[in-house]
């Protein structure tokens, strides 16, 4: 299992309230129904714990992929590349893969 984790700030202009209520019908849904995907969660930043400090990144994405090789391919499709283009529209993301350091025993 690989979890890709996406941090991200919205691009100026770009509210809260829009980017949610999208993520909510288009990406969650969308990238839930990946057959390579076991999981995938949207959470928005609320505080840095023992801090006043506002969070590095608005908003992080986690998405367990239980088949990379597959999950290649489903994101390589006409319809995945849309998503994708839009989701560039409310974000400049960075991508994270993963690896459980106790699987790796």
């Amino acid at each position: 299992m690989t979890k890709i984790i996406v941090l991200l700030h919205l691009k100026p202009g770009k509210s809260a309230a829009d980017y949610e209520r999208w993520a909510l019908a288009t990406d969650l849904p969308t990238v839930r129904s990946l057959e390579s995907v076991s999981a995938f969660s949207v959470f928005q930043t609320t505080g840095v714990l023992g801090s006043d400090a506002r969070p590095p990144y608005d908003y992080i994405e986690i998405i367990d992929v239980a088949d990379m090789d597959v999950f290649g391919k489903e994101v390589a499709t006409e319809a995945m590349g849309r998503i994708a283009a839009e989701f560039q529209e409310w974000a400049d993301p960075v991508f994270i893969l993963t690896r459980d350091i106790e699987d790796a025993r």
